[in-house]
């Protein structure tokens, strides 16, 4: 199956405009506004490399900048539903140096459009659109775009001619959020391609390791592989730290001295047609653990076990969380880091302090993916700590999650010495299924035996 080409999956973006029209229709109808995410300016005469707005992306398969998406709910019987792009116009001379346009006619074609009209004209029409529509839906988190807000102004200047002006603005977000959160089998097979080449990726940076590279030499194997097995570009920043920069959780890959005896963590993941992968892996810089080393790493290991054997449909999000929290805190214990209890300990955060992160988050077209965390049907209990006045959701089929518990042993005179500046995430994508879960990024080794024995070879 050929991913890569969005026009020959017309039908898969044409069924999500569809279902989205269909709930504005069933919330009394109105328009939708989407933009695509502006190009970017870089320094002089450069600009960032463009990437669309996911959320247009999503309904449209649209790549190219400059464009915007109209919906147009309709009201179920006399006018139909409408979807219509604004695109560049055709323009060879602009193509000889930027490359290749679509224009609005072969847009509408190929992406299966209402209709298409050059950008130039958005403004304009964008106004006649909303005329008489009970309601403009745009995604506010940015802002309402300028736009928009000047239509609707102007519309309520003429609504005495027998212009009708919306009379409600209303958040798309909440709908695409839950739209975008259960993957399709499309999505699905891009994330599974996108997993296996960050899992090679991961797999070259560690058989490229040795004492006296810097972690700038590892995060061009990673970049390299990536584009080399056909990934536009990292999903994110890639992190590549060694010794005490291990123990940053944002750190990026800097030029320090990989050093023996160290441990390397790196977090990195390709994006694949707009789809991000996510893996974190840690292993010894000279291929062979130390003692406390393979001790943290092993709890750290069991720990995400624990987590990924509770990412199941009917379970909360919270859970796998809670699993990662009770592993961490026993060994930390066990390893007399931590004094007391388990009960104690988790209930005093006394782990916070090696680990001070979620063991995850939403996966898809953005590394924290869309989709809200809690139960927005479950009782609200204003006297509960904010992050628990409401319950986490219920997991379902197509979702998916990263699984990355961690711990972080910074230099402390309560800690032994040979803990120091041994920081250890292990992080997988993780696809919620009907009878358990499918994990995407095991292509690249997880235990001690395996990481040693590939970094032996």
């Amino acid at each position: 199956m050929d991913l890569s080409n969005p026009t020959r999956h017309i039908a898969v973006y044409q069924r999500r405009r569809a279902a989205l029209l269909a709930q504005m229709q069933a919330a009394g109808g109105g328009i939708a506004v989407i933009e695509t995410a502006p190009e970017l300016h870089r320094n002089a005469d450069s600009e960032f490399p463009y990437r669309f707005d996911s959320n247009f992306y999503y309904l449209t398969g649209f790549s190219e900048p400059g464009a915007a998406l109209v919906l147009i709910a309709g009201d179920g019987s006399r006018t139909a539903p409408q979807s219509i792009l604004f695109c560049r116009e055709k323009n060879e001379e602009r193509e000889i140096w930027d490359g290749y346009r679509h224009g609005p006619v072969a847009a509408r074609e190929l992406f299966g459009f209402t209709a298409a009209h050059d950008i130039e004209s958005f403004e304009t029409k964008l106004k006649e659109l909303m005329a008489n529509q009970p309601t403009v839906w745009a995604l506010m988190g940015a802002g309402l775009d300028g736009r928009i807000a000047k239509g609707i102004e102007l519309l309520r200047e003429r609504s005495r001619n027998g212009q009708l002006a919306p009379t409600s603005l209303r958040d798309l977000a909440p709908l695409l959020g839950e739209m975008r959160l259960i993957k399709d089998a499309h999505e699905l097979a891009i994330m599974r391609e996108a997993g296996r080449i960050s899992a090679a990726a991961h797999v070259r940076a560690m058989r490229a390791c040795k004492p006296g590279l810097r972690e700038y030499h590892l995060e061009a194997e990673l970049l390299y592989e990536f584009r080399r097995q056909g990934a536009e570009s990292p999903a994110y920043t890639s992190i590549v730290g060694t010794g005490a920069n291990s123990c940053i959780l944002h750190y990026r890959a800097g030029n320090t001295e990989i050093r023996n005896g160290d441990v390397v963590l790196i977090d990195a993941g390709c994006e694949l047609h707009g789809y991000a992968s996510d893996i974190t892996r840690t292993f010894p810089a000279n291929g062979k653990f130390t003692g406390e080393q393979k001790a943290i790493y092993e709890l750290v290991l069991a720990a995400q076990e624990a987590s990924i054997a509770a990412v199941r449909s009917g379970r909360r999000f919270s859970d796998y969380h809670e699993a990662s929290v009770r592993t961490l805190t026993d060994g930390l214990i066990q390893l007399k880091l931590l004094e007391g209890s388990v009960d104690g300990a988790i209930e005093s955060l006394a782990y916070r302090r090696f680990y001070m992160h979620g063991a995850g988050h939403w996966l898809g077209l953005d590394v924290h993916d869309a989709g809200e965390y809690m139960d927005v049907n479950a009782p609200y209990n204003s006297e509960a700590p904010e992050a628990k006045r409401r319950a986490r959701r219920l997991l379902a089929p197509g979702m998916v999650v990263t699984v990355e518990p961690g711990l972080y042993i910074r230099p402390a005179k309560d800690v032994p010495e040979g803990f120091w500046n041994i920081g250890v995430r292990i992080e997988d994508d993780i696809v919620v299924t009907e009878t358990g879960h499918e994990n995407l990024t095991r292509g690249v080794p997880v235990t001690v035996a395996e990481i040693e024995a590939l970094m032996r070879s």
